[in-house]
């Protein structure tokens, strides 16, 4: 056994709330509800023009939803709901981290073909392991768990929630995604391959990939013969149907203009930037005219490096600190959020992502970079009808916080998790 698969096997200290045979708690499924009162609610609704925060407010939480949000002058909590006033202290949508590596064995890199669309990740998965446990501590509830950028289609990834115990339980959506690469590593693969080679393969596999999930749309429509199944191109059927999304992973203007023309202009299929820094952010505009999401990071800036200048083919404009999510913003993408590439940095520092991009000129008057964090990720792969926001009906994915959820002095003091409390800080905090 590695040394990384024997570091997940390893006992984590700190307040974590052990998984248990007891009867389920205020705010789960099966237990009372629960009602919060606190200083603020930071909501993060879809519409970044409707109120992002609510001062002074009660939030109900009942069988793992939030089932009401409001003023706490004048409220009063239904009888058999278990109090907790939290003060001074602030709520905030979990965090989603759409770009991870941590939720299991590693073993996520099978470099068989250049493109190998019927992989998954989900057979390596190890829920609840010692760094999604950090992840949670960190207010990261929500993951996105994708093979790795060895091969330009690594294959399906997993939507998975960070601090629950068991699989069924963990699971958000499969697939959560089909992992693309473009330049920045699958140049390596076998004996070498260039861009140009790059993009007609995975331009040839994209297309073989969606007349099959076009045929099987046909049939169950009543509209065509069935098909025969083949476990290769499986992934497609949901793709086609905009029921998951590709991911990205593209470096450099030249391109990320490349995956924005392909395969959101020509293919016509559902897909975001990931990373895409690297001059990446010119592409911006186009971007969000395609309504395409920018979830950059682990690289915040553009350094003005003459070997990165020159390795990208960059012009002039390049030379000096650029923040990546900025460049984004400042060509008017309003879609950004912000990501790890755990282990590359901790899962936990999802929030510093956002930090370093406001620091590094990303404007977050209207809360943008909360948004990036929460309910951008959950827009971004389709699940913001479950998640990113803290809205009646949806999943109660809650921190408590004792401010701004970016700020680096902030603390995460209480994680739930549907409802569950399965973080504590109080508990003793485990780093």
């Amino acid at each position: 056994m590695n040394a990384l698969i024997l570091s997940l096997a390893l006992p984590l200290a700190g307040g974590f709330v052990p998984d248990g045979d007891a009867a389920p708690g205020a705010g789960e499924p099966g237990g009372p509800g629960l009602a919060i009162r606190c200083a603020k609610v930071l909501v993060c609704p879809a519409d970044p023009s409707a109120p992002q925060v609510l001062d002074r407010a009660l939030v109900l939480i009942r069988d793992g939803l939030i089932e009401a949000v409001g003023p706490a002058r004048g409220a009063e909590v239904p009888d058999g709901y278990e109090e907790l006033d939290v003060g001074d202290s602030w709520l905030s949508p979990g965090m989603i981290g759409l770009h991870s590596h941590v939720a299991g064995s590693m073993d996520i890199n099978d470099m068989v073909y250049l493109t190998n669309p019927g992989l998954s990740a989900r057979a390596s998965i190890r829920p609840a392991n010692r760094m999604l446990k950090m992840a949670v501590a960190g207010g990261v509830t929500t993951v996105l768990y994708i093979p790795g950028s060895g091969t330009n289609i690594g294959g399906g990834g997993v939507l998975l929630k960070t601090g629950l115990e068991h699989y069924e339980e963990a699971l958000t959506r499969d697939p959560g995604s089909l992992k693309l690469a473009q330049w920045g590593n699958p140049e390596s693969w076998a004996m070498g391959v260039s861009m140009s080679f790059e993009n007609w393969n995975t331009r040839n596999t994209l297309r073989r990939g969606k007349a099959y999930g076009e045929r099987w749309r046909a049939y169950e429509e009543g509209r065509g013969p069935r098909p025969k199944i083949d476990p290769q191109w499986e992934i497609f059927r949901p793709l086609v149907k905009g029921e998951t999304i590709i991911s990205t992973h593209t470096q450099v203007y030249q391109v990320v203009l490349m995956t924005l023309t392909m395969v959101k202009g020509e293919l016509n299929l559902p897909v975001f930037l990931d990373h895409s820094t690297i001059g990446g952010w010119r592409a911006g505009g186009l971007a969000e005219k395609m309504g395409v999401s920018a979830i950059v990071g682990p690289r915040n800036i553009d350094p003005p490096s003459r070997g990165f200048i020159n390795w990208s083919q960059a012009s002039a404009e390049h030379e000096g600190f650029r923040g990546v999510a900025a460049g984004y913003q400042e060509e008017g993408n309003t879609m950004v959020g912000f990501n790890t590439d755990a282990p590359v940095l901790p899962q936990e520092e999802l929030p510093l992502q956002g930090a370093i991009g406001a620091r590094f000129g990303f404007d977050d008057s209207g809360l943008q970079v909360v948004r990036g964090l929460t309910i951008v990720p959950a827009m971004t792969v389709g699940i913001d009808d479950r998640l990113g926001s803290i809205e009646v009906g949806k999943e109660a994915d809650i921190l408590v916080v004792n401010g701004h959820p970016a700020d680096p002095r902030t603390a995460v003091e209480i994680v739930f998790i549907e409802g569950k409390r399965v973080y504590e800080a109080e508990e003793g905090r485990p780093w």
